[in-house]
């Protein structure tokens, strides 16, 4: 479901089609000498406008698909930590080999050794990702799980009395899934990019404060209040249309 920032934009562009309507209905009368209000550059901007649009849903289908797919692979991940490392502890390894893997561990299950005074253990970023410093802050804490599953496997490679009965327990299985959680972590990433650079594109046409299509559906509006005057059947046509601005 598109997020309400996103729908907003849409609704911002259809308004300006009706804007556009409109002002063809007026005829010869809607005849502004300002470049970018104009109907040539008007019928522009919409097209560019409707097109930016079409890029960003275009490139946040595949985006939300690979984050689906990346937190449907990593949601099981601590209650299968939990398990290596109590398999582990029953196995005929050092006590102080446990400890490195709980550490190893509690890094990944985003705990603390000691949790502070009245706050909770810190949980891993969840897959949705609504703003920039969300996206940054989750994209850290996926790539963090990566990197330190890729320890433990590691630390459990070396240990020769590590031999679990249960298939998903074991180093080879764990190598699996280390490089399975890499793979779907890097699709995210390689997805972000074109449907953040998409967005900026967007944001350009719509909220430039040159030429976006907030700002020109402004002065198509104080053009039309100073053909036809305040609280004219015209001017209640045009003002009548929102458009919503966002900060870019």
């Amino acid at each position: 479901m598109a997020s309400t920032s996103e729908t907003g934009h849409a609704i911002n562009v259809a308004n300006f089609k009706t804007l556009i309507t409109i002002c063809k209905g007026y005829g010869p009368k809607y005849n502004p000498t300002k470049a970018i209000i104009k109907m040539p550059a008007l019928e522009a901007l919409h097209t560019k406008a409707t097109a930016s649009i079409v890029d960003v849903d275009k490139f946040i289908i595949p985006y939300n698909a690979a984050v689906n797919e990346r937190e449907a692979t990593f949601s099981p991940l601590g209650k299968l930590i939990t398990r290596v490392t109590n398999s582990l502890a029953t196995s005929e390894v050092l006590p102080a080999t446990v400890e490195d893997a709980q550490t190893i561990a509690r890094k990944l299950q985003g705990k603390r050794a000691t949790p502070k005074a009245g706050e909770p253990p810190v949980a891993p970023a969840e897959g949705a990702e609504p703003g920039k410093k969300s996206i940054s802050a989750s994209q850290l804490s996926f790539d963090s799980q990566v990197a330190n599953l890729g320890k433990l496997v590691e630390l459990l490679a070396g240990q020769s009395a590590y031999i679990p009965n249960e298939t998903e327990l074991t180093t080879a299985t764990l190598k699996a899934l280390h490089a399975d959680l890499g793979a779907k972590n890097d699709k995210v990433v390689e997805t972000f990019s074109p449907l953040d650079n998409s967005r900026i594109a967007r944001n350009e046409a719509l909220y430039s404060k040159t030429d976006g299509l907030k700002l020109v559906s402004d002065e198509v509006k104080k053009y039309v209040k100073s053909v036809y005057g305040t609280g004219t059947p015209q001017f209640k046509q045009v003002s009548g249309l929102k458009f919503t601005d966002y900060k870019i």
